[in-house]
């Protein structure tokens, strides 16, 4: 899974660390919700490669966390869901909005293949001082360049250049944003 090959999500070991995850989400999301000062200490320990300057409101969900890179002043708002089983990597200072979900899981185009229940994780890069509106989604494979704007209810299925606006489904160019 880490090195992006075909995995088995229904595989012991990740089983084993995916609902090790669950138990530290719900601790996570419990405590932000009536102590807001301690969530950043449960947050640490659900992202240990995340920025320590990440703040992410409750609730918030995600299939491992060792895989969610980055993030220096960032602020993820509330409902955002990361499927990282792939390397998920976040620039400086990007805002994310309510619900906005981030999926690294590839599943196979062939139907048989899909069937055995196997699948892989493409990586997604978020670039610095990048806004991401409520609701979109962003998907496998994806790279967000720098100072990009995500309109809301974006799918983002393709690489975003620098300084872009992007909307809708599939996300288009919108226009160009001065540097």
């Amino acid at each position: 899974m880490l090195v992006g090959e075909t995995y088995n999500p229904a595989d012991e070991e990740l089983t084993k660390l995916h609902r090790d995850m669950l138990v530290l989400l719900k601790e996570y999301n419990d405590v932000a919700f009536v102590k807001p000062a301690e969530h950043t200490r449960f947050l640490h320990r659900i992202l240990p490669n995340a920025s320590r300057t990440l703040v992410i409101q409750p609730p918030f969900l995600c299939d491992f966390g060792f895989n969610i890179y980055g993030g220096e002043d960032s602020f993820f708002n509330y409902g955002c869901t990361i499927l990282d089983t792939a390397p998920i990597r976040f620039g400086r200072n990007v805002l994310v909005g309510p619900n906005v979900s981030f999926y690294a899981p590839m599943h196979p185009i062939d139907w048989q293949e899909r069937a055995t229940g196997v699948e892989h994780g493409e990586p997604i890069t978020v670039g610095d001082d990048v806004w991401i509106g409520g609701n979109a989604v962003i998907c496998p494979g994806v790279t967000i360049g720098n100072r990009c704007i995500i309109a809301a209810g974006a799918v983002v299925v393709k690489d975003v250049p620098d300084d872009t606006m992007v909307g809708g489904n599939p996300a288009r160019i919108i226009r160009q944003l001065k540097k």
